[in-house]
């Protein structure tokens, strides 16, 4: 079969031109990504040699493999590992399957050493051209007997040739450009595999430079060339054993932040690790971390787990649901079972009792241990919490039995402090009489510091929750209360503040407030009769200080946030309609109370009727019904005022 040259996906274009004249500060790292590769290819064939041993019978010993020829400036590793064939080498070399690319492409573009985000997205390999301007690929995948050749200058193409390769696995050939010639000295590839790649369970081998043939004497005198034994020739760089079977004691704190490198594909420092194992009724050892900043497709549906499961040093999946929950999907690591059958599928894992219990023992020890970091180390936990706070409140409605262990954990804004407070310190400053832990959600946290909404709590001095996560309306509606105390959104109807002592309240008698009572109660009979259809009721409010309306749900409808996400995802066909709450102390307010009992002014009061209610759903961040009609009755009120 002759060349066949293909192009590439136009985001890998992208990419390797970015790559290739970008400067990066850690041109290294090139062989950290490959090296990786390299062991997850031979960990997959591993996996699959399990229930088809005949795939690795030729070639049972893993390696990793790094050859130099300082005459043609190239690099050489490779690896006995799974392999590919035509296709795969076109899908994994030729496109960019996974998404988020065009977030990849954003952050490379802005970053000032896009070093740490190569690897995190999947796209290691492209790193090779940071130091070479031409990579060969030869690879034959296992069970196969055709090789394949992949080659390209990064430029736009590439080409695809049949080759004969007499053994499985894959060969990666870097031409290193002439001023990248220091990662073909031995002593720099030395170095470089003991500090990124030490901890690689597999042998990384480094064929020595040739030397002369040695030369013996023989009995008559005559000198003979003496070959050097071929296994001499290479030197094992790294430890190769897997660094969650050792002692805490036994590892260093720079190789547990390199076997964090590796595994997360990051080049952060994480923020916590744990490195644990666990005996009795079920055996598993882990090594866990939480990263030091948030990936950028945390929130994204393709995402995978980030915790690979290995069942007696044996990888089985990168991508096990069942081993960790959701809400902790911002984990790196390895968990290590020895009671786990080594045969198990991806598809019996989805039931397996035993797996459930690992998950249940995870979640009970990373949620101890970042409860100790809350109680001993509140700055140091607030830096996790502002990263991966608003994945974990999923877990409140992912999973009610923790849900109190995870109350604990969260943090939240309030009106009071612009600092993250907990449930703790909310209930420690609760008002004499209040009976609910109060909450406004939305959006844009600035914008819920401001509605009209909380006014009156600012007033008695209440504290009032801002939750403007969107997992905020999920969680809050599944949790009924807290150390006895419920939640209550301050959009609904029935938040009485009446009951709430205040030192700012004024002795107003109750014949007083009758008065008042008895001066609004026309104007809101009318207001009823002209926006009749449009709101639910009219209703005199407590919550207002210094806005004249808003709008509220009524006690035992859905909070107005809530409808808005739903509806945004189709889930909800049409708006509730909401009850429109008066202030009775506001001046204009107050205006109107005495306007109605004028001859002649029903036309202007419609008008403002109307303008009232259009407010109100203006600083709910809705639009007026009818915009022309808006401005028409804008104008008419206006001028009249002006006249």
């Amino acid at each position: 079969m002759s060349e066949e040259q293909l192009s590439f996906q136009a985001e890998v274009s992208r990419l390797l031109d970015i790559v290739a004249h970008s400067l990066y500060s850690n041109k290294e790292i090139f062989l950290r990504e490959l090296i990786s590769n390299a062991s997850d290819a031979c960990d997959k064939l591993r996996y699959l040699a399990v229930t088809d041993g005949d795939l690795m019978k030729d070639d049972p010993d893993f390696r990793i493999d790094l050859e130099i020829d300082s005459t043609a400036n190239t690099l050489t590793i490779s690896d006995n590992g799974i392999g590919m064939n035509r296709q795969e080498l076109i899908d994994n070399l030729g496109t960019i399957a996974r998404s988020g690319t065009s977030a990849f492409m954003e952050q490379m573009e802005s970053s000032k050493d896009g070093s740490n985000l190569i690897g995190q997205f999947g796209v290691g390999f492209y790193s090779s051209y940071m130091v070479a301007d031409k990579v060969s690929v030869t690879s034959r995948r296992a069970g196969e007997d055709q090789g394949w050749q992949w080659d390209s200058d990064g430029k736009g193409k590439f080409t695809i040739a049949e080759v004969e390769k007499p053994m499985r696995g894959t060969s990666i050939t870097l031409h290193l450009k002439e001023e990248q010639k220091e990662f073909s000295e031995e002593l720099r590839l030395r170095t470089i595999i003991k500090t990124y790649s030490d901890h690689i369970p597999i042998p990384i081998r480094l064929k020595k430079a040739s030397p002369e043939n040695e030369t013996a004497e023989n009995e008559d005198g005559s000198i003979e060339n003496t070959p050097e034994d071929n296994e001499a020739e290479w030197e094992t760089l790294n430890s190769a054993s897997a660094i969650w079977t050792r002692s805490k004691s036994d590892v260093t704190d720079e190789q547990y932040k390199e076997f964090y490198h590796h595994v997360a594909h990051a080049y952060d420092d994480p923020w916590l690790r744990e490195h644990f194992r666990v005996e009795g009724v079920l055996e598993y050892s882990g090594l866990l971390y939480i990263p030091g900043s948030k990936p950028f497709d945390l929130f994204h549906p393709d995402r995978k787990h980030g915790v690979k499961l290995y069942v007696r040093r044996v990888f089985i999946t990168d991508d096990c649901q069942e081993l960790i929950p959701a809400y902790m999907r911002f984990l790196k690591g390895v968990i290590d079972s020895e009671d786990l059958p080594l045969n198990i599928s991806r598809e019996m894992l989805q039931d397996n009792p035993m797996l459930r219990k690992i998950r249940g023992g995870i979640v009970k020890r990373v949620l101890g241990i970042l409860e100790k970091k809350a109680e001993n180390e509140q700055e140091e936990y607030l830096k996790f919490w502002e990263n991966f706070g608003s994945v974990l409140k999923e877990g409140l409605y992912e999973d009610l039995p923790q849900k109190d262990a995870l109350l604990k954990l969260c943090r939240f804004k309030s009106i009071k402090t612009d600092s993250w407070i907990s449930l703790a310190d909310y209930l420690e400053k609760m008002k004499e009489g209040q009976e609910h832990i109060y909450y406004i959600s939305g959006e844009d946290e600035q914008a819920l510091r401001r509605s009209p909404q909380i006014e009156g709590f600012k007033a008695k001095d209440v504290d009032v929750l801002v939750l403007h996560d969107p997992v905020d309306e999920f969680w809050v509606t599944s949790i009924n209360e807290y150390e006895g105390k419920g939640f209550k959104s301050v959009t609904r109807g029935g938040a009485d503040l009446n009951k709430i002592d205040s030192a700012d309240d004024k002795d107003d008698s109750s014949k007083d407030k009758e008065e008042d009572k008895a001066e609004l109660g026309a104007l809101l009979g009318y207001m009823k009769l002209t926006l009749e259809g449009e709101v639910k009721d009219i209703r005199s409010s407590e919550r207002l200080t210094d806005s004249a309306v808003c709008l509220v749900a009524d006690e035992g409808d859905m909070d107005i946030h809530l409808e808005r996400i739903l509806r945004s995802h189709k889930q909800v066909d049409e708006a509730s309609k909401r009850v429109l709450e008066i202030n009775p102390k506001h001046d204009l307010v107050k205006r109107l109370s005495t306007l109605i009992k004028e001859d002649g002014a029903a036309k202007e009061l419609e008008d403002i009727a109307w303008l009232l209610l259009d407010q109100a759903r203006i600083l709910e961040g809705q639009i007026p019904s009818d915009a022309a009609t808006f401005a028409q009755r804008m104008s008419r009120v206006m001028g009249k005022g002006l006249s």
